[in-house]
C-alpha cells in the first residue's frame, strides 16, 4: 500500500494483525488498521485487545522515534504499564497515533490515541516504556529486519 514503511524490527504479532506503519518521527508515530473478521469481538467491532496492541505499538515507535540515525532507531523499549480507555466501539480502519511526551535516558512516558474510520476518537492510553538494549535472561538480543536476499 502506498505511504506505508518497514517497521524497524520483525514483530510477528504485529505483521499478523496486518498493522500498518504510517509515519514515525520526531517523538511521534501512526499505525493504521483494515479490521476484519479475525479482529472482531462478539460485538462485531474491534476486540479491545487489538485496539491496545495498536495503541502500544504506535506509544512504543513513538518512543523509539526520537533515537533514530537514519534506519538505526537506538534501543529497543519495553512496556512497564498502559492505562487506556475506550470511549467507543472500533469501526472500519483504525488510525493510532502516538506521542512521546517526556523521556529519560532509560524511560519514556507517551500517549497515544485510536481514531475511527469516522475520525471520532474510539480510545486514549498513556503508558511508560523502559529502553532496553537487549532483554535479561537469555542474551536476547534485538534484531533488525533484514532484507530479503536479491
Amino acid at each position: 500500500m502506498a505511504g506505508t514503511l518497514k517497521f524497524p524490527v520483525h514483530i510477528p504479532f504485529v505483521e499478523q494483525l496486518g498493522f500498518e506503519l504510517h509515519r514515525v518521527s520526531d517523538g511521534e508515530a501512526e499505525l493504521r488498521v483494515n479490521l476484519g473478521a479475525a479482529h472482531m469481538n462478539s460485538w462485531d467491532v474491534a476486540h479491545g485487545g487489538v485496539i491496545m496492541t495498536l495503541l502500544d505499538v504506535a506509544m512504543a515507535h513513538a518512543a523509539r522515534s526520537v533515537n533514530r540515525v537514519g534506519d538505526d532507531f537506538g534501543p529497543g523499549v519495553v512496556t512497564i504499564e498502559m492505562k487506556t480507555s475506550f470511549m467507543r466501539p472500533g469501526e472500519g480502519q483504525l488510525q493510532a497515533l502516538g506521542k512521546l511526551l517526556h523521556r529519560s535516558a532509560t524511560m519514556a512516558f507517551c500517549e497515544g490515541s485510536v481514531l475511527g474510520e469516522d475520525g471520532q476518537l474510539c480510545a486514549h492510553a498513556t503508558a511508560t516504556f523502559k529502553y532496553l538494549k537487549a532483554l535479561p535472561g537469555r542474551g536476547r538480543a534485538l534484531k533488525k529486519l533484514q532484507a530479503p536476499a536479491q
